[in-house]
């Protein structure tokens, strides 16, 4: 029999709050991180008010990504969450406590500036650590250092679903009985000068809305025409039901499916016809054991870029057929940005916040309906609406697509 897995920790260090309970409105700010004037964008997602010095020594952040503070804070909110101390836990539970991470960047922006440092021979400055550090999978190991947790210490890096995958694969991991608790979600820090100018050639930021920062990310929007980068951390415990269900916790909710697929089509593009993005979620609900009339909600990847938007709303109608269009979705990008790789555990985040509540957060700025994106994106206002199950889909470069569904517990 296949152990079910639940999520019963959750902690959210984003652009619209950091905490839980602050993880509500969203604002998208004007870029602080660096000078933006001599580059055509200059918005993004960051995350205002956070303190890196209260999870990492002044003397050791020269030799740290940003990703890690935001990492750690919101895996310490996650454990508080979860009613568990990982310092007192014995050994033989935490060498099954496994630290499962998804980042798209990691600490590319640390590396980003070793290499300013470099050419500007300011060799004294630059970190002793800058190879290791720079390392995607550095990320996990000072997570699991930090907490002391002793089981596989993995980075899910896969684009835009890493943080999905993640959870996918911690999944897998309780699943089969190899590990009892997870630490997993997604962080990542792109919001650095070289990663932006990247995104400008590729001519898919949004360049449009300098004057009003909180209106430039736009899903499913006729006028919406690129994304706004974002950073922040989203993490989550999870553990086998029985366990949970012993020790008392508080179940936020349980991981029923996960489907991922690849359309083998292009570096960046993806294909119109949507098919590979609709079976990863038709796979998801297969494990699941459910159909398209269970769905009561779909998190939505909704980058607020046209082919996104368009292909993602066109598999929706293929994996949901005709129930597609009395489903409320709704795209979290629209609030705080685009986090890159951790966008998957921030589209979990707002679900089990929808599920809790009872209330689906809105798709703001969607104020020219797009004739090619004709679904109910909840526009503006948040719903009342009791969800039993929810599907949190994402699309990534690499034509990868991946898909959870979740089912309220409470």
């Amino acid at each position: 029999m296949t152990r079910r897995v639940v999520i019963t920790g959750m902690g959210a260090v984003s652009p619209n709050g950091v905490g839980n309970q602050e993880f509500g409105d969203a604002i998208v700010h004007r870029i602080t991180h660096f000078d933006p004037s001599e580059i055509p964008v200059q918005v993004a997602g960051e995350v205002r008010d956070f303190d890196e010095l209260a999870w990492v020594e002044k003397r050791e952040r020269k030799h740290v990504s940003r990703v890690l503070p935001l990492a750690l804070a919101a895996a310490s909110q996650a454990f508080s969450d979860a009613g568990i101390d990982p310092a007192s836990l014995p050994l033989e539970r935490k060498r099954r406590f496994g630290v499962i991470l998804g980042s798209g960047g990691g600490a590319q922006e640390f590396t980003e500036e070793q290499y300013r440092l470099f050419f500007h021979q300011q060799y004294r400055q630059m970190s002793l650590f800058c190879v290791p550090t720079g390392v995607m999978g550095t990320l996990s190991s000072d997570v699991s250092i930090r907490f002391g947790l002793r089981g596989p210490s993995h980075v899910i890096t896969t684009g835009c679903t890493s943080s999905t995958d993640a959870m996918g694969y911690s999944l897998r991991q309780i699943q089969s009985g190899r590990l009892d608790m997870v630490l997993t979600g997604g962080a990542d820090a792109p919001i650095a000068l070289g990663i932006v100018k990247g995104f400008i050639l590729m001519k898919i930021l949004t360049d449009s809305w300098n004057h009003a920062p909180e209106k430039a990310s736009r899903p499913f929007s006729a006028d919406r025409d690129g994304f706004v980068l974002a950073e922040g951390a989203w993490m989550f415990v999870l553990e086998e039901y029985e366990h949970a269900r012993r020790r008392g916790a508080t179940m936020l909710a349980e991981i029923c499916g996960y489907g991922s697929t690849c359309e083998a089509f292009h570096r960046v593009r993806l294909k119109e016809c949507g098919e590979e993005p609709a079976r990863a979620i038709a796979l998801a609900m297969t494990e699941a054991g459910i159909d398209a009339r269970d769905v009561n909600y779909v998190n939505l990847h909704g980058t607020s870029t046209k082919l996104n938007d368009r292909i993602e709303t066109q598999a929706l109608k293929l994996a949901l057929g005709e129930h597609a269009a009395r489903v409320p979705m709704s795209a979290l990008k629209s609030q705080i940005g685009h986090p890159q790789g951790a966008c998957g555990a921030a589209g979990v985040a707002a679900t089990l916040v929808a599920m809790r509540r009872q209330q689906v957060p809105p798709t703001i700025n969607l104020e020219t309906p797009d004739p090619e994106c004709a679904l109910d994106y909840v526009p503006d206002v948040g719903r009342n609406v009791s969800i039993e199950h929810a599907i949190c889909n994402c699309i990534a470069f690499g034509s990868k697509n991946s898909a959870l569904v979740l089912r309220n517990v409470a």
